[in-house]
């Protein structure tokens, strides 16, 4: 997407963050906020706009965003060294790494997001059951264009992004069913009752991570075979990186088109929903940040480590609350705030873990190294 991110330099001198950034980088929070605004404004002022986006769908999901979805994706899986996958398992530090993720994904988070939800929102049910809901939804998409603007393990965030898949497909419906019914009620507290749909988990996980993973694969595979690994690396990527970004941005303006209405017409539950889904973000992100230093390992898997523990899959969170509680209902709303909180979140969060690894991972070889600065009075 940038020069800083397509490489894994050394540690440079002590250079402020935004200066590590290209200009498309060290501008993101503008575009992403600037979507946002353009999404918003768009429904409202488009009222059947939302209609005509959601007219399509793919599991759930409008076919339109499915595809932004999947323009985000496709180029940062293509930058992944698929040969290097076996390496994330082949040391310790990557067999901890491993361990951490599962605990933190399946035990810690969903937990966090349930104690959260209980503290913060006793008197109302049905936006405590759609945090929760969040919470069980781990993150398969967008955590990959954050863990690569910090720089984090590129072949490691793809191995854990696929294990998230496996347990999202094998545990989501048994989770959402102890943590809405079985805890509840071990704790006296009332019960929700929700019919989770397999089909809809395992449709978001194939589409979402298995069409750009196979595309990402391929696209690899068949340019370093018939232009070699510097030719792919050097002219290719550079052209297809910034594409993430649009799709990203793409993504953004049409979900927040799309939910436009829920969120404006009720600024108070919003606000009362994004505390929360704040405190857990940067709790899980914080924690997770500070255990993969404690267990030794270095700055990118740390990255990766936190970025994959602290997002969340909320495409899957939505859909899932809108096919079982309708989507009118205080648990789409919010599912949709989710992302309200989450994409701005965890882009200032791209900026914490750059800075993070130059004051905590001094001499780390994967720290990225300052972009050169062009002297004054030189073009």
């Amino acid at each position: 997407m940038s020069d800083v991110v397509s490489e894994r330099p050394a540690a440079g001198p002590e250079t402020p963050v935004l200066a590590r950034l290209s200009a498309l980088d060290r501008f993101l929070p503008v575009w992403i906020t600037a979507a946002m605004v353009v999404g918003l404004a768009l429904g409202w002022l488009v009222p059947g706009l939302g209609d005509a986006v959601s007219a399509v769908e793919v599991g759930s999901v409008s076919l339109p965003i499915a595809l932004g979805l999947l323009v985000m994706m496709y180029p940062v899986l293509a930058k992944v060294r698929y040969t290097q996958l076996g390496r994330v398992s082949s040391d310790a530090a990557g067999r901890r790494m491993l361990v951490a993720s599962l605990v933190l994904n399946w035990v810690l988070g969903p937990a966090l997001m349930f104690v959260l939800a209980w503290l913060l929102l006793p008197d109302q049910p049905e936006f405590r059951t759609g945090l929760v809901v969040v919470g069980l939804a781990r993150c398969i998409a967008m955590v990959l264009i954050w863990n690569d603007l910090a720089c984090g393990d590129r072949e490691a965030a793809a191995v854990l992004v696929a294990i998230n898949s496996v347990f999202q497909i094998l545990a989501f419906a048994a989770l959402g069913w102890f943590y809405l019914q079985v805890l509840p009620a071990w704790l006296g507290l009332p019960t929700t009752s929700a019919d989770f749909s397999v089909a809809a988990v395992v449709v978001s996980v194939l589409v979402f991570l298995g069409i750009p993973l196979v595309a990402g694969y391929l696209t690899r595979a068949l340019g370093e075979r018939a232009k070699g690994r510097d030719w792919y690396e050097q002219q290719f990527l550079p052209r297809l990186g910034p594409w993430a970004l649009y799709g990203l941005l793409f993504t953004i303006v049409l979900l927040f088109a799309l939910q436009g209405d829920a969120i404006t017409s009720a600024p108070g539950d919003v606000a009362r929903i994004a505390l929360p889904l704040l405190a857990y973000f940067v709790v899980m992100f914080g924690g997770s940040f500070v255990l993969g230093r404690v267990i030794g390992l270095d700055y990118a898997r740390t990255t990766t480590l936190s970025f994959t523990a602290a997002g969340n899959n909320f495409e899957l969170a939505i859909a899932v609350a809108i096919g079982t509680f309708g989507v009118t209902s205080g648990q789409a709303l919010a599912g949709v705030v989710g992302p309200l909180i989450e994409v701005p979140v965890l882009v200032a969060l791209v900026y914490v873990a750059l800075w993070a690894g130059r004051r905590f991972f001094p001499g780390d070889p994967t720290v990225p190294r300052p972009a050169p600065r062009t002297p004054v009075g030189e073009p």
